[in-house]
């Protein structure tokens, strides 16, 4: 909370409304019930600099706060903010109200999230408030993890690498992928963890990763196939993406030479995590390394790497080449998951090869946070 309400300080609102439920569960600690499709303005919370935090909870949820969370001094109900009338009442007898209270009727109100039904209703019923951007608000908040965020992410990441060995240990020929992926799931639950980092578990097999088919299929897994594994872990609110490459049998050269290279990209990478180099050089190591060994014209195309804390892909991005991407150094304490991914068609067994790991940036060394081993099968 209070790394919000310094980020909101710093920005030019004078409130804050969130909806998305990593930043709710940040600011309030709620851990909601996700409904699937339902992603927008389930729940929220209202901020100033000076306030505290009020709840804006559904009707599933506003029980378990008032009873529950004694943390939170106010809670309001809302509803699916789907029917415009029933939004319409939301602001009118709900929202409007707070915000007049908090003399904010005419100021500006940083929002992170939301549908057009809302965003029309706010500047129907408060025609003098300003509604800014406040997505950007909350990403600079949360980058930087404090250390207590560092130790939940760790116990996140020994859950994810859990799940992602119980995988490759249940890769073999003969099996579907989406068996694997049950595999993994059972154990993430075993484990305590709440969810993948993904809604579909990601466990792809030969030609299923040359182009990636980013979900598990009912494919049966043959002999000579690579198969990635990618499914991770959240825990307290934390996610883990921890990405694993192995072989089905004996590998062929190519697939090696493959492997070898993501691999090679990946650790010149990593090297580059650290104060006084920024995302950039980063993704510069990874694919001058790769290059070298003939693979540059066969990068995926999406970013190389990306933050990670309370969403499963956050900003900083690393290596994304589309349009608006920025350059940031590396500070202590920012966590990233690191996923560097060659698809090569026409090879037998498949030849797509992605290796993903986490990393937190120290004040000196990069520092590994995930630790499943790699497949000495396919280094040469």
């Amino acid at each position: 909370m209070q790394k919000t309400q310094e980020a909101l300080a710093e920005s030019n609102a004078d409130g804050l409304l969130v909806w998305k439920d990593e930043n709710v569960r940040y600011i309030t600690s709620l851990r909601a019930q996700l409904i699937a499709g339902k992603t927008t303005s389930l729940n929220g919370a209202l901020v100033t600099p000076d306030n505290d935090p009020i709840l804006l909870g559904s009707g599933g949820e506003i029980d378990k706060a008032r009873f529950g969370m004694s943390w939170i001094g106010e809670a309001h109900a809302v509803p699916i903010m789907e029917q415009r009338e029933l939004v319409d009442g939301f602001v009118s007898n709900v929202l409007g109200p707070l915000l007049t209270e908090w003399g904010l009727e005419s100021g500006r109100l940083a929002v992170d999230q939301s549908n057009i039904s809302f965003i029309q209703s706010l500047s129907s019923h408060l025609p003098d408030l300003e509604i800014l951007d406040g997505d950007t608000v909350m990403q600079r908040a949360r980058w930087i993890k404090t250390d207590l965020e560092v130790a939940v992410i760790e116990e996140a990441c020994a859950i994810g690498d859990s799940v992602t060995q119980r995988a490759l240990d249940e890769t073999r020929a003969g099996r579907r992928e989406l068996e694997v992926a049950a595999d993994a799931m059972q154990t993430l639950f075993r484990l305590g963890g709440e969810m993948a980092h993904v809604i579909t578990p990601f466990v792809a097999s030969g030609e299923h990763m040359s182009p990636p088919h980013r979900l598990a299929t009912d494919k049966i897994i043959r002999n000579q196939d690579l198969c990635f594994i990618d499914i991770g872990s959240m825990w307290n609110g934390y996610f883990a993406d921890i990405g694993r490459t192995t072989i089905v049998g004996r590998p062929s050269k190519k697939q090696q030479q493959i492997y070898t290279a993501v691999y090679e990209g990946l650790m010149a990478g990593i090297e580059m995590m650290r104060p006084g180099y920024t995302n950039q050089d980063c993704a510069d190591a990874i694919i001058a390394k790769i290059g070298e060994h003939g693979f540059e014209e066969h990068l995926f195309s999406l970013f190389i790497g990306h933050g990670i804390g309370m969403g499963a892909n956050e900003p900083p991005y690393i290596g994304e080449t589309l349009p608006g991407a920025t350059t940031y150094e590396f500070q202590p304490n920012m966590v990233f998951a690191v996923e560097p991914l060659v698809w090569v068609p026409d090879t037998r067994g498949g030849g797509g090869v992605r290796l993903e790991d986490m990393v937190l940036v120290t004040d000196d060394e990069p520092h590994l946070l995930s630790r499943v081993e790699y497949e000495e099968r396919l280094l040469i």
